[in-house]
Protein backbone atom coordinates (compact mmCIF):
# COMPACT_ATOMS: atom_id res chain seq x y z
CA UNK A 1 0.00 0.00 0.00
CA UNK A 2 1.37 3.66 -1.04
CA UNK A 3 1.98 5.49 2.29
CA UNK A 4 3.16 9.35 2.53
CA UNK A 5 4.52 10.20 5.95
CA UNK A 6 6.55 12.72 8.01
CA UNK A 7 6.77 12.84 11.44
CA UNK A 8 3.50 13.91 12.84
CA UNK A 9 1.26 12.31 10.24
CA UNK A 10 0.76 9.61 7.53
CA UNK A 11 -1.84 9.44 4.58
CA UNK A 12 -2.25 5.72 3.23
CA UNK A 13 -3.12 4.59 -0.08
CA UNK A 14 -3.45 8.21 -0.90
CA UNK A 15 -4.71 7.91 -4.59
CA UNK A 16 -7.97 5.15 -3.23
CA UNK A 17 -10.52 6.32 -5.51
CA UNK A 18 -14.25 5.67 -4.22
CA UNK A 19 -15.15 9.01 -2.45
CA UNK A 20 -14.60 7.49 0.72
CA UNK A 21 -11.96 9.99 2.97
CA UNK A 22 -10.98 7.51 6.63
CA UNK A 23 -9.28 9.48 9.61
CA UNK A 24 -7.79 7.56 12.41
CA UNK A 25 -6.57 10.52 15.37
CA UNK A 26 -5.57 8.49 17.57
CA UNK A 27 -3.43 5.80 15.66
CA UNK A 28 -0.15 6.12 17.31
CA UNK A 29 1.08 6.43 21.41
CA UNK A 30 4.49 7.50 20.13
CA UNK A 31 5.97 10.61 22.63
CA UNK A 32 8.49 12.88 20.37
CA UNK A 33 11.79 12.25 22.49
CA UNK A 34 12.04 16.12 22.99
CA UNK A 35 8.60 15.58 25.63
CA UNK A 36 10.65 13.37 27.78
CA UNK A 37 7.82 10.46 27.87
CA UNK A 38 5.41 13.65 29.24
CA UNK A 39 6.65 12.51 32.29
CA UNK A 40 4.82 9.48 32.79
CA UNK A 41 5.26 6.12 33.22
CA UNK A 42 5.09 3.37 30.55
CA UNK A 43 1.89 1.85 31.03
CA UNK A 44 0.25 5.20 30.87
CA UNK A 45 2.45 5.79 27.43
CA UNK A 46 1.29 3.31 25.82
CA UNK A 47 -2.29 1.75 27.64
CA UNK A 48 -6.00 3.20 26.18
CA UNK A 49 -5.55 6.82 27.60
CA UNK A 50 -2.56 7.35 25.02
CA UNK A 51 -4.19 6.01 22.01
CA UNK A 52 -6.54 4.09 19.96
CA UNK A 53 -5.41 0.34 20.32
CA UNK A 54 -6.37 -1.33 17.18
CA UNK A 55 -7.79 1.28 15.70
CA UNK A 56 -5.27 2.02 13.22
CA UNK A 57 -5.16 -1.76 12.12
CA UNK A 58 -8.35 -2.03 11.75
CA UNK A 59 -8.65 1.46 9.83
CA UNK A 60 -6.04 -0.02 7.45
CA UNK A 61 -8.18 -2.75 6.84
CA UNK A 62 -10.53 -0.71 5.33
CA UNK A 63 -8.38 1.51 3.29
CA UNK A 64 -7.75 -1.46 1.17
CA UNK A 65 -11.10 -2.87 1.45
CA UNK A 66 -12.92 0.46 -0.10
CA UNK A 67 -10.26 1.95 -1.94
CA UNK A 68 -10.09 4.56 0.28
CA UNK A 69 -6.96 6.96 1.59
CA UNK A 70 -6.42 7.10 5.03
CA UNK A 71 -4.83 10.07 7.26
CA UNK A 72 -3.51 9.02 10.56
CA UNK A 73 -1.87 10.49 13.42
CA UNK A 74 1.33 10.19 14.40
CA UNK A 75 1.59 10.46 17.93
CA UNK A 76 -0.12 10.50 21.14
CA UNK A 77 -3.46 12.22 21.83
CA UNK A 78 -1.87 12.47 25.14
CA UNK A 79 0.62 15.32 23.10
CA UNK A 80 -2.21 16.63 21.34
CA UNK A 81 -5.24 15.16 20.67
CA UNK A 82 -6.51 15.73 16.60
CA UNK A 83 -9.65 15.04 17.50
CA UNK A 84 -10.14 18.64 19.35
CA UNK A 85 -9.67 21.69 18.94
CA UNK A 86 -6.82 24.12 19.71
CA UNK A 87 -9.40 26.09 22.12
CA UNK A 88 -10.51 23.13 23.61
CA UNK A 89 -9.13 22.20 26.66
CA UNK A 90 -8.96 18.86 26.41
CA UNK A 91 -6.84 19.01 23.43
CA UNK A 92 -3.94 18.59 25.90
CA UNK A 93 -5.14 17.06 28.81
CA UNK A 94 -3.41 17.64 32.46
CA UNK A 95 -5.01 14.97 33.67
CA UNK A 96 -6.87 11.15 32.44
CA UNK A 97 -8.64 8.66 34.35
CA UNK A 98 -7.45 10.60 37.86
CA UNK A 99 -3.69 10.53 36.61
CA UNK A 100 -1.50 13.00 36.73
CA UNK A 101 0.04 14.08 33.33
CA UNK A 102 3.55 15.84 34.19
CA UNK A 103 4.27 17.20 30.66
CA UNK A 104 1.07 18.61 30.02
CA UNK A 105 0.67 20.63 33.78
CA UNK A 106 0.39 24.53 33.42
CA UNK A 107 1.95 24.76 30.17
CA UNK A 108 2.24 28.64 29.05
CA UNK A 109 0.76 29.59 26.31
CA UNK A 110 3.67 29.67 23.86
CA UNK A 111 4.07 26.29 24.82
CA UNK A 112 0.34 25.26 24.37
CA UNK A 113 0.69 27.19 20.69
CA UNK A 114 3.94 25.31 19.79
CA UNK A 115 2.08 22.63 20.30
CA UNK A 116 -0.90 23.22 17.70
CA UNK A 117 1.57 24.59 15.49
CA UNK A 118 3.60 21.07 15.49
CA UNK A 119 1.04 18.72 16.04
CA UNK A 120 -2.78 19.65 15.37
CA UNK A 121 -1.94 21.86 12.26
CA UNK A 122 -0.21 19.85 9.86
CA UNK A 123 -2.25 17.18 10.63
CA UNK A 124 -5.16 19.13 9.80
CA UNK A 125 -3.87 20.19 6.81
CA UNK A 126 -3.59 16.95 5.42
CA UNK A 127 -7.05 16.04 6.34
CA UNK A 128 -7.61 18.89 4.57
CA UNK A 129 -6.18 18.14 1.32
CA UNK A 130 -6.99 14.68 0.97
CA UNK A 131 -10.66 15.57 1.21
CA UNK A 132 -9.79 18.48 -1.34
CA UNK A 133 -7.93 15.57 -4.25
CA UNK A 134 -9.93 12.79 -3.16
CA UNK A 135 -12.76 14.37 -4.28
CA UNK A 136 -14.50 13.65 -1.11
CA UNK A 137 -18.30 12.32 -0.71
CA UNK A 138 -18.07 10.11 2.06
CA UNK A 139 -15.95 11.03 5.75
CA UNK A 140 -15.62 7.88 8.55
CA UNK A 141 -13.53 8.14 11.11
CA UNK A 142 -11.95 5.44 13.30
CA UNK A 143 -11.66 4.61 16.80
CA UNK A 144 -11.20 2.27 19.67
CA UNK A 145 -12.59 2.20 23.15
CA UNK A 146 -11.75 0.17 26.38
CA UNK A 147 -14.30 -2.33 27.84
CA UNK A 148 -13.75 -1.00 31.56
CA UNK A 149 -13.59 3.17 31.68
CA UNK A 150 -13.23 4.42 35.48
CA UNK A 151 -14.42 1.22 36.69
CA UNK A 152 -17.49 0.70 34.86
CA UNK A 153 -17.68 -1.92 32.31
CA UNK A 154 -19.45 -0.86 29.16
CA UNK A 155 -22.06 -2.91 27.12
CA UNK A 156 -21.58 -1.46 24.18
CA UNK A 157 -19.55 -3.28 21.47
CA UNK A 158 -19.90 -0.99 18.23
CA UNK A 159 -20.63 2.65 18.67
CA UNK A 160 -21.82 4.75 15.69
CA UNK A 161 -21.68 7.97 16.35
CA UNK A 162 -22.37 11.22 14.69
CA UNK A 163 -23.22 15.29 14.81
CA UNK A 164 -26.12 16.96 13.08
CA UNK A 165 -25.47 15.16 10.00
CA UNK A 166 -27.54 11.47 10.99
CA UNK A 167 -27.82 10.13 7.47
CA UNK A 168 -24.78 7.64 7.36
CA UNK A 169 -25.14 7.03 11.07
CA UNK A 170 -28.88 6.12 10.21
CA UNK A 171 -28.31 4.20 7.71
CA UNK A 172 -25.96 1.63 9.39
CA UNK A 173 -27.78 1.68 12.49
CA UNK A 174 -31.24 0.74 10.32
CA UNK A 175 -28.55 -2.10 8.67
CA UNK A 176 -26.71 -3.46 11.83
CA UNK A 177 -28.12 -6.70 12.11
CA UNK A 178 -27.84 -7.58 8.79
CA UNK A 179 -23.98 -7.78 9.43
CA UNK A 180 -23.35 -8.55 13.52
CA UNK A 181 -24.13 -9.76 16.02
CA UNK A 182 -22.36 -7.51 18.46
CA UNK A 183 -24.27 -4.86 20.57
CA UNK A 184 -24.53 -1.79 18.38
CA UNK A 185 -25.21 1.50 20.20
CA UNK A 186 -25.62 5.25 18.67
CA UNK A 187 -23.60 8.15 20.33
CA UNK A 188 -21.94 5.32 22.55
CA UNK A 189 -19.99 5.15 24.92
CA UNK A 190 -19.50 8.68 23.72
CA UNK A 191 -21.86 11.37 21.87
CA UNK A 192 -21.76 15.19 21.11
CA UNK A 193 -21.88 16.41 24.80
CA UNK A 194 -18.18 14.59 25.04
CA UNK A 195 -16.10 17.04 22.52
CA UNK A 196 -15.98 14.56 20.62
CA UNK A 197 -17.22 15.41 17.21
CA UNK A 198 -14.27 17.97 16.14
CA UNK A 199 -13.29 15.83 13.01
CA UNK A 200 -16.83 14.97 12.02
CA UNK A 201 -17.65 19.06 12.54
CA UNK A 202 -14.93 20.33 10.96
CA UNK A 203 -14.23 18.42 7.65
CA UNK A 204 -17.94 16.63 6.99
CA UNK A 205 -20.52 18.54 8.46
CA UNK A 206 -18.85 21.11 6.91
CA UNK A 207 -18.37 20.25 3.73
CA UNK A 208 -22.22 18.62 3.49
CA UNK A 209 -20.89 15.27 2.72
CA UNK A 210 -22.48 12.16 4.92
CA UNK A 211 -19.92 11.11 7.94
CA UNK A 212 -19.96 9.13 10.85
CA UNK A 213 -17.33 7.90 13.81
CA UNK A 214 -17.16 4.26 14.16
CA UNK A 215 -16.18 3.67 17.92
CA UNK A 216 -14.91 -0.34 18.25
CA UNK A 217 -14.52 -2.36 22.00
CA UNK A 218 -10.87 -2.78 21.54
CA UNK A 219 -10.95 -5.85 23.08
CA UNK A 220 -12.63 -6.96 20.08
CA UNK A 221 -9.65 -6.11 17.55
CA UNK A 222 -6.48 -7.11 19.65
CA UNK A 223 -5.08 -9.19 17.38
CA UNK A 224 -4.00 -8.75 13.68
CA UNK A 225 -6.52 -11.24 12.85
CA UNK A 226 -9.32 -9.71 14.82
CA UNK A 227 -8.68 -6.10 13.33
CA UNK A 228 -9.14 -8.26 9.42
CA UNK A 229 -12.33 -9.98 10.22
CA UNK A 230 -13.40 -6.07 11.97
CA UNK A 231 -11.86 -4.09 8.73
CA UNK A 232 -14.40 -7.01 6.31
CA UNK A 233 -17.43 -6.61 8.20
CA UNK A 234 -17.16 -2.79 8.71
CA UNK A 235 -16.08 -2.19 4.88
CA UNK A 236 -19.64 -4.33 3.73
CA UNK A 237 -21.86 -2.80 6.12
CA UNK A 238 -20.56 0.46 5.23
CA UNK A 239 -20.80 0.07 1.32
CA UNK A 240 -24.69 -1.07 1.62
CA UNK A 241 -25.43 2.00 4.06
CA UNK A 242 -23.74 4.04 1.74
CA UNK A 243 -25.79 2.73 -1.31
CA UNK A 244 -29.12 3.55 1.23
CA UNK A 245 -27.84 6.83 1.49
CA UNK A 246 -27.21 7.77 -2.19
CA UNK A 247 -30.36 6.16 -3.24
CA UNK A 248 -32.23 8.80 -0.82
CA UNK A 249 -30.52 11.83 -1.85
Amino acid sequence: METATDDVVQVLHPHGASGIVLVCEHASHHVPAALQDLGLPEDMRKGHAAWDPGALGVAEGLSQRLDAPLVASRVSRLVYDCNRPPEAPSAILECSEGREIPGNIGLEHRVRADRVARYYLPFEARVRAVLDTAPAQVLVTVHSFTPVFMGQRRDVEIGILHDVDTRLADAMLARSLQHTALHVQRNAPYGPQDGVMHTLQQHGVSRGIPNVMIEVRNDLIATFAAQAAMAQMLADWISQSLSAVEMAA
